[in-house]
């Protein structure tokens, strides 16, 4: 029982008492429980009069770990350690003024690790969900060279710019996305409240429906006597569909594949794959790690299957010894200004750099392309929207028409 005691979670608890100065003072400290926090804050040379723990919020919305939090940490760790504090001391200064529960307890379980003498890498390492594999090497190379302050601006601003060309790729997916399911509403709203009047109508004038109000009318029937069976089979194939794609990665696999033919979208994502490849393999190989570890790095960071196995395939060809540009050449992955960018660094030693221009590029092609998107798409999708909504409205007025003509 003390053994699965010791391997619980650490609590936040509140306290307030005297510090070493005989001054009022309170504070936050994470503990597995109370006794290990009163003895902790004792070591500071805390006089403890309040100790309690921290009440759990009802809801947890905001406690969420978001990239822009990890970005936030990375940025203030590297000014702590510039400045030449203890790194589980700034981690402790870092949980202190963050407001976010759960980058509280992120650091919490940290620098509990670091302060029992395993070294910050390997501390990230027990957390991938937030820190990846490039995170923990460049921390590594700066543990072992000297240099984590600078490297950890470097994972900073590599983040940050991975975090804009995400952002930039999922503006250009919302507007489509918000109409179509705006489309869907008004479809739903007009054959289950508004023809059903017109139905009514109808029926008064006692003569033959066109063939399109009759279609249109049977819809309306079909959706408000098994609307339910359309909600379950719709959300069960949904769920069907999410949970083939997390567990087989051959449908992992087949749906990246779609996306990159999707059009106009396909080549935007497409463009946006390449950006963080190549900003990835110039953050690693700047960082002095080996070309083949930083592609297999790179090739985990692709975020597409195809492209995780074509970095893949690089990578065993460039372990033989052939060029990084031939072996990319080979995989039909990359345009021709890219490796033609590639063989330029090769040849001068000025790969990272040959790679940074290749992402600023590519970041800047998607940045245009989503303007583009913005100003084409928006009128089509309207249009695309009217004809669905005309339709309906026309099939409700035919019969009116009809009767018309014949007085």
């Amino acid at each position: 029982m003390a053994k699965a005691k010791s391997k619980s979670e650490p609590v936040v608890f509140k306290w307030s008492g005297l510090d070493k100065a005989n001054r009022k003072a309170s504070g936050e400290i994470e503990a597995q429980n109370l006794q290990t926090a009163r003895m902790l804050l004792r070591r500071q040379g805390v006089r403890v009069k309040k100790l309690r723990k921290q009440a759990k919020p009802l809801f947890s919305f905001g406690n969420t770990v978001k990239v822009k939090d990890i970005v936030f940490l990375t940025r203030q760790l590297a000014t702590m350690i510039e400045a030449g504090i203890p790194i589980a001391q700034s981690l402790r200064g870092i949980s202190q003024g963050h407001e976010n529960a759960g980058v509280k307890t992120l650091l919490g379980k940290i620098r509990g690790d670091v302060e029992a003498g395993t070294n910050l890498s390997s501390a990230l390492r027990k957390h991938p969900e937030h820190f990846n594999r490039l995170y923990t090497s460049l921390v590594t190379v700066g543990e072992q060279s000297g240099t984590l302050d600078i490297l950890m601006n470097k994972i900073a601003s590599y983040l940050e710019k991975i975090e804009e060309i995400k952002s930039k790729v999922r503006s250009a997916l919302f507007y489509p996305a918000l109409v179509i399911i705006v489309a869907i509403v008004i479809v739903a709203v007009l054959l289950i409240v508004v023809i059903p009047e017109f139905e009514v109508l109808f029926q008064d004038f006692g003569a033959d429906l066109p063939s399109l109000t009759r279609w249109v009318v049977d819809l309306s029937h079909s959706v408000q006597e098994h609307w339910a069976v359309y909600l379950l089979v719709t959300m069960v194939a949904s769920t069907a569909l999410v949970f083939a794609y997390k567990r087989s990665t051959k449908m992992q696999y087949l749906m990246d594949k779609f996306i990159l033919k999707i059009p106009i979208f396909g080549p935007i994502i497409r463009k946006a794959i390449i950006a963080r490849v190549a900003r990835t393999l110039a953050t690693m190989f700047g960082a002095g790690i080996p070309l083949v570890d930083s592609l297999e790095t790179v090739a985990s960071a692709a975020g597409n299957g195809i492209y995780r196995d074509g970095m893949l395939a690089v990578r065993r060809e460039v372990s033989t010894g052939r060029t990084l540009e031939s072996s990319m050449a080979d995989t039909g992955l990359f345009p021709g200004m890219v490796l033609q960018m590639v063989a330029t660094g090769e040849e001068t030693g000025e790969l990272e750099r040959m790679l940074d221009k290749v992402a600023d590029f590519y970041e800047n092609e998607v940045d245009n392309a989503v303007a583009v998107i913005s100003s084409l798409v928006e009128p089509f999708l309207i249009i695309i929207l009217g004809i669905i909504v005309g339709t309906i409205v026309i099939a409700m007025y035919l019969p009116i028409f009809k009767l018309g003509a014949v007085f």
